[in-house]
């Protein structure tokens, strides 16, 4: 049986084989921060099967800087989503949900022609039991939610659809006991604290977390709908002293580090009624460590009226890095 032999050049037999490229670092902790809007118009524009009504578009400019976030997200390959959002109103403490599978239909009182979304995800039980944990030890009031048949809010259901439409990264979701309708934005303090401990508990456990901040800007909004909700000719912002109010925001986060916010937050709540009385951006920047870093606007609009930015923070360590 013949043999055919290939000798190799000397020059290649004396070269060393490289080493494979070293797996990108994966470090744990809160690797990224969005300032995620929920209105429920979003998601009814996006006609995702999960939600019954169905709808021409609108409102293109945010969601197309949503694809820009969820282009992010995958990039950073986080193990975890964390929401902070208005809507799921506690009046006495901060709650986590710790139910493994939360299913079932989430429907916007107000909008309920435009919302009626089947909902059906998985919980990070873990992170989220540590949260409870690291919240009481920060002094703050904690409750776990374990109902089975829990129903998640629009304003949770619409930051994370909008971040993650496939729902195939596990979520931890808290709520709002800073109530945007009823307490002084002096309780922005709290949410510091809040922040603090959300980012303690998500060291301890290892994981890789990005957070979503489910707030609106300015937020005074029309009262009477058109006959085609997604109008874009009917669609601008409720008054020239709301818009104003959020452009003077958006340059502070565009041009200076978080730090900046601190004061140019509740100045932007009395200016303009806004959502982030809730507390759901200041819980963010402090979870993030209030880094000495600006946003990245991704994107800005109205939705009846009321402002909505689509906003990235990097903490310092990863923004550092480029």
């Amino acid at each position: 049986m013949s043999r055919v032999f290939h000798l190799t050049p000397a020059g290649e037999r004396a070269r060393t084989p490289e080493p494979p490229p070293a797996a990108p670092e994966r470090r744990a902790g809160v690797v990224a921060g969005f300032l995620a809007p929920h209105p429920p118009h979003l998601i009814y524009a996006d006609n995702p099967p999960q939600n019954e009504p169905r709808s021409t578009g609108g409102w293109e400019v945010l969601r197309w800087a949503y694809d820009e976030v969820r282009r992010r997200i995958r990039a950073l390959r986080p193990d975890v989503l964390v929401v902070h959002a208005p809507h799921w109103i506690t009046m006495v403490g901060h709650h986590v949900n710790c139910v493994p599978n939360p299913r079932g239909v989430s429907v916007e009182p107000i909008f309920p022609n435009l919302f009626r979304y089947h909902f059906d995800f998985r919980t990070d039980v873990d992170l989220a039991e540590a949260m409870v944990t690291s919240f009481e030890e920060h002094g703050l009031v904690t409750r776990a939610m374990r109902e089975p048949g829990v129903r998640v809010d629009y304003a949770t259901i619409g930051a994370l659809h909008m971040a993650n439409p496939s729902w195939d990264i596990p979520v931890v979701s808290i709520s709002a006991n800073n109530n945007p309708y009823f307490y002084a934005d002096a309780e922005l303090e709290q949410m510091d604290v809040l922040g603090t401990a959300t980012r303690v508990a998500i060291e301890r456990t290892g994981r890789r977390a990005v957070l979503l901040a489910s707030n609106s800007l300015s937020h005074l909004h029309f009262d009477r709908e058109t006959e085609l909700p997604e109008d874009m000719g009917r669609e601008y912002a409720y008054n020239n002293d709301q818009y104003r109010a959020d452009m003077k925001l958006l340059e502070i986060v565009r041009s200076r580090p978080t730090s900046a916010l601190r004061t140019a937050i509740p100045e932007h709540i009395e200016a303009s009624e806004a959502e982030t009385k809730a507390g759901s951006l200041s819980w963010l920047l402090s979870a993030l460590g209030w880094p000495d870093t600006t946003g990245d606007i991704l994107g800005y609009g109205t939705i009846i009226g009321t402002g909505n930015a689509v906003v990235q923070w990097l903490p310092e360590a990863v923004s550092a890095r480029g």
